[in-house]
């Protein structure tokens, strides 16, 4: 898209497809109520940016140190998960999108309204080239655009992935083959 930089156009497929399958596959449509279970992540800040496209109202579950970056991507309120357990919340959606793979249906079936939905990462996608373009048409909209958490040059790729292994980036960490 011409609206993106290289690198955020460079982070745009994976989590991206990713998260628009997903949200695809659960039925997103227009003011429904979603909850996304790790939404500063790479897959879950595009599903909380895709949600919020669709005009549905959307509650990001992140690290506390993560809110400002998910409110800032567009969820209407946040849940630190250190703090509270979003299973224990005192309303219903329509889905609830994990994002890292780690929560489960059971847990989800407490909060999912009667035939909501529940999707995760950890299920096979097939995303498919008019996934690619949706995303692409959704970035040059306005709608999205990748939170770039960091980028590394190709030599440091080394470095890049002890990063990531981690578990503590916000969005999308980049690799620059060339400047």
């Amino acid at each position: 898209p011409k609206s993106l930089g290289f690198d955020e156009a460079a982070a745009l497929p994976v989590g991206g497809m990713t998260a628009l399958y997903l949200l695809k596959k659960a039925k997103l449509s227009k003011d429904q109520r979603v909850l996304v279970f790790g939404a500063s992540g790479s897959v879950g800040s595009f599903a909380l940016q895709i949600a919020k496209a669709q005009d549905a109202t959307v509650v990001a579950v992140c690290s506390g140190s993560n809110i400002e970056m998910v409110k800032s991507l567009g969820a209407d309120s946040a849940v630190d998960y250190k703090h509270q357990d979003y299973s224990s919340l005192n309303e219903k959606f329509d889905i609830v999108f994990d994002a890292v793979g780690k929560t489960s249906k059971v847990k989800a079936k407490r909060i999912l309204k009667k035939g909501g939905c529940y999707v995760s990462v950890k299920a096979l996608t097939s995303p498919t080239q008019e996934h690619l373009e949706e995303l692409c048409e959704l970035a040059e909209e306005g709608k999205i655009r990748p939170f770039i958490d960091k980028t590394f040059p190709l030599a440091d790729i080394v470095e890049a992935h002890e990063y990531v292994d981690k578990g503590r980036k916000k969005g999308n960490v980049v690799i620059q083959v060339a400047k």
